[in-house]
């Protein structure tokens, strides 16, 4: 047995020495360097986001279109999942059938279901409605809660909708909205590693001003719609790509 390993190994063909120029070419490419831990958020690359923010979408608003904070209660827990579009083309016939809170809090589940059916999960979404609009009607007097703590006891209610009609229906500043274009552009962007949205609006209240967290979400969140895509993110069309270092930069 030892006579015949010596054998076939005498009829090992010779491995060739590689030169230098083909030991670089047989090593991977370098992976793109990750910047250090908190390079993302340092005070003059914020500040340059969101001047560039500022310049692409100065005046921008709330999609969701509504009459009063109500309207936009409703039509923010009808976005779960569903599309703006989408809400708007349902509440455009809901809000004239259920014109008020106390329409909605003794509504008939069935019809209310058939009616909000085209935005998706509509029986949970039917769930939270009615429940909010009875505690609106019962506890808060048919107002709308101008508190966070208020707010989120509401049925159907957490931190991102809460922050929607705070924001947008009263000006009050308690938070920063973060859907999943706020939770994709701010891993893109460097402003948060982090994944879970409360974390991530933390994060961003600790970088962003307090008089810009308003603004700052509505303009992130059509950022992402318009340029920053999930799938194909439009990077030449980018005012931000020179500030922009992500892995998936489509140029």
């Amino acid at each position: 047995m030892k006579k015949q390993k010596a054998k076939r190994k005498a009829f090992e063909p010779p491995r060739a020495k590689k030169s230098g120029a083909a030991k670089r070419r047989a090593q991977p490419p370098a992976a793109r360097a990750v910047p250090a831990k908190g390079a993302g958020t340092n005070p003059q690359r914020v500040r340059a986001i969101l001047q560039k923010l500022d310049e692409a979408y100065p005046d921008v608003v709330c999609a969701l279109e509504h009459e009063n904070p109500f309207q936009l209660l409703i039509s923010t827990i009808l976005s779960a999942q569903c599309t703006d579009v989408r809400v708007n083309q349902v509440t455009k016939t809901l809000y004239v059938k259920y014109p008020t809170p106390k329409d909605f809090a003794y509504a008939d589940p069935k019809d209310l279901e058939q009616d909000i059916r085209p935005t998706g999960f509509f029986r949970n979404k039917t769930k939270s409605i009615i429940g909010a609009s009875k505690k609106i009607v019962e506890e808060f007097g048919g107002e709308v809660p101008r508190t966070m703590e208020q707010l989120l006891t509401l049925p159907g209610v957490a931190r991102k909708t809460a922050n929607v009609v705070l924001g947008t229906a009263f000006g009050i500043a308690s938070g920063i909205v973060v859907d999943t274009h706020v939770t994709r552009l701010s891993e893109r962007l460097d402003l948060s590693r982090n994944t879970d949205p409360k974390k991530i609006e933390l994060d961003l209240m600790k970088v962003i001003p307090r008089e810009k967290w308003i603004l700052f979400s509505h303009q992130l969140i059509w950022h992402g719609r318009k340029v920053c895509q999930a799938r194909k993110p439009r990077c030449a069309e980018c005012n931000l790509e020179r500030l922009c270092y992500a892995r998936d930069k489509t140029i």
